[in-house]
Order: structure tokens, then sequence, then C-alpha cells
């Protein structure tokens, strides 16, 4: 037995919630619903609520059997279930993927 060490915790946030382009601003964020930034979080499904308050921005998360977006020319507010596996996740705007652009952990 034992719970293994290194690497931090690995969190299991009851839903996911993303924002993208507040005000138009160049923001994208990744958070659990106590609007902390993800880290590492736990492999499972997840509903993932995309607040998209832009019409120059999407939400677009990649990473493994994962590969899911909002559009760029609209603002919606779009649920997502995700089965997440092991592995690094990326989430960006299609439209800027540069300069709005995270990662996040799944153990």
């Amino acid at each position: 037995g034992g719970k293994g060490g290194g690497g931090g915790t690995v969190e299991h946030p009851a839903s996911l919630d993303g924002t993208v382009g507040q005000g138009d601003a160049f923001t994208i964020s990744l958070d659990d619903p106590q609007g902390h930034a993800l880290g590492t979080i736990a492999a499972g499904n997840y509903q993932l609520t995309v607040h998209d308050d832009s019409s120059i921005h999407n939400f677009h998360i990649q990473g493994s059997g994962v590969d899911d977006a909002t559009s760029v020319s609209s603002a919606e507010t779009k649920t997502f279930t995700v089965s997440l596996s092991p592995g690094t996740y990326t989430f960006m705007c299609d439209a800027h993927p540069q300069s709005m652009r995270g990662t996040f952990k799944v153990k």
C-alpha cells in the first residue's frame, strides 16, 4: 500500500470552469469551482462549463481523447462532459494560440 510521493496534491474538483476573454481581454483560464487554477487533477469524467465572453476568442481544450471547443465568432456558455486520462492537457484560444494558452496535468 502507501500513498506514493512527490508531485504535489492530486485534486478532484466537482467540476471545471473555463473562462475566455472577459470584456474582450486576451485572457483564458481553467479553474475549479472555488476559482483556483487547475494544477494536477485526478483522471475521470468532469463537467466543463465554458464561459466564452467574447466574439473574438474561443476556448479549445485538447489532450488524450479530448478535443472540444467553443466558437470563435460568438460569445456563448457551453457545457462539455470530458473524460480525462493521465497526461497533459492544453487549453487555448484558436485565434491567439501563442498568447492565450495554458496546461494542466491529469494523474
